[in-house]
């Protein structure tokens, strides 16, 4: 587990909801923007302290298929590119061989569980399910603790929950810790992202107020987004998340992860994100453990620039297929 301050920090198993310390939320939101635009602006990495932060990019990746059309080639060719994300020639190139660079999971939904399973059995890659009614999370509690639950016993190592929004609006925080509560408890030693969809949310101090209630609720992970809303991960709400996740340590001495899903197409702009982890939290963030980019188009760029490194050249994009 990180440290934060010189203190060792533990696994979050959460804490009884503190209605209190939600009610006291508050975000500065003109100050936030000003502090994501700064960070853009001044913080760059050049050459071969680019290509090592890219490469710590591929293994902190949830890399994802989520569309209507999934099928399970489609899968099997997306956990091929998880085991091996880099073309062989770009390895050598780069001689990172020894390193065994590969993505954290691959994440899909609960029908592509056991195809993915099989796919990426002795990998080291997880297996990650979106689950509890993705993306709108509004079938009844009953089918959406029940869904956790097939999605492990076929074998996924991760779910990605989704919350109800609508307990956000109506500040009906004790409604959402119970959901949650109850999500974690069919999880069990599963390890649980608690999806906020930060773009429904309205505005940063709704997205503070959720994402304490979700470490209060025992979530393993906070994450931004499912990718379907019309507006996905920004740095603004990351930033927002990211500081609710060290105050909780700060008050808890418990560790939680964080994960922005949706929108992150550039590799910039996961040198953006990894830069803010680093300033906010520290270097133990900086790793799968306590990280993860919910990506899909994301690994392609990132491979395209590794390549332009090691060769000075950049190359087409049809040569970085993902699936």
């Amino acid at each position: 587990m990180p440290t934060l301050s010189g203190r060792s920090l533990v696994p979050n198993t959460g804490i009884p909801l503190d209605l209190n310390w939600i009610r006291d939320v508050r975000v500065n939101t003109s100050a936030l923007e000003r502090r994501t635009q700064s960070q853009v602006a001044r913080r760059t990495v050049k050459k071969e302290w680019q290509a090592a932060w890219l490469l710590r990019a591929i293994t902190c990746m949830d890399l994802t298929t989520l569309s209507g059309d999934d099928t399970d080639d489609r899968v099997r060719r997306l956990c091929a590119k998880a085991r091996n994300p880099l073309r062989h020639d770009l390895v050598k190139l780069l001689g990172i061989e020894e390193l065994g660079i590969k993505v954290a999971a691959v994440c899909v939904y609960h029908m592509f569980v056991e195809t993915a399973r099989d796919a990426l059995q002795n990998s080291g890659v997880r297996v990650a399910a979106v689950s509890t009614g993705f993306p709108a999370g509004l079938s009844p509690l009953a089918e959406r603790v029940a869904e956790i639950r097939r999605s492990i016993e076929a074998g996924a190592d991760e779910i990605d929950i989704v919350i109800t929004r609508a307990h956000v609006f109506g500040g009906n925080w004790q409604a959402l810790y119970d959901e949650i509560a109850a999500f974690k408890q069919a999880c069990g030693p599963v390890h649980m992202k608690a999806i906020l969809g930060t773009g429904d949310l309205v505005t940063l101090r709704n997205v503070a107020r959720a994402s304490f209630t979700a470490m209060m609720a025992g979530a393993d992970f906070i994450k931004t987004s499912t990718g379907k809303e019309s507006v996905n991960a920004t740095l603004p709400v990351g930033l927002t998340m990211v500081r609710t996740i060290r105050d909780y340590a700060t008050q808890t001495g418990m560790a939680v992860g964080f994960k922005p899903a949706g929108g992150i197409r550039t590799a910039k702009q996961s040198l953006d994100w990894l830069a803010m982890m680093k300033e906010e939290l520290g270097d133990g963030w900086v790793r799968s453990e306590m990280f993860r980019f919910g990506a899909s188009s994301l690994l392609n760029d990132i491979e395209r620039q590794l390549e332009h490194h090691a060769t000075g050249r950049y190359s087409a994009e049809y040569r970085h297929p993902v699936a």
